[in-house]
């Protein structure tokens, strides 16, 4: 009995794992293809930022994959945590008129929102009629 809940627990943290794999995959993609098209310069901040964002986002990719397969979803569970105290340090060293905590708060939810609009997209962005088995239920 308890050896299934492990299982279970197990089953999920790979499918959760697999879920942001997904994901990012699919940011770094997108981000690659209009980084191409658009070949913004250092200056333009939109542009840095979506560096910055992709160059970090490769980065907790890469290290989940170097990591050992029941290990991934245990990285990934600790790698919002360090982008938490490091963007704690960053806004410590703001100026208080530039309102850093708010910023911060608006951005860790714009993020939660887009992991959950991906998920969505995929529950409906394929075809019901199919054969295969995406490993979930389609909530129908």
């Amino acid at each position: 009995m308890c050896g299934d809940v492990d299982e279970d627990a197990g089953e999920l943290e790979g499918l959760l794992y697999a879920r942001f794999l997904a994901h990012a995959r699919a940011l770094l993609e997108a981000h690659h293809s209009k980084a191409e098209v658009t070949a913004a310069s250092s200056d333009d901040p939109a542009a840095y930022m979506d560096k910055l964002f992709s160059d970090a986002l490769s980065r907790c990719v890469r290290d989940g994959e170097e990591a050992a397969a029941d290990q991934r979803y245990l990285r990934l569970t600790r790698q919002p945590l360090v982008f938490a105290r490091l963007a704690g340090l960053l806004a410590g060293h703001l100026a208080l008129d530039q309102d850093p905590l708010r910023k911060i708060i608006e951005a860790l939810m714009q993020g939660y929102a887009e992991a959950a609009q991906a998920d969505h997209a995929h529950d409906h962005d394929h075809d019901h009629g199919h054969d295969h088995d995406h490993g979930h239920d389609h909530h129908h």
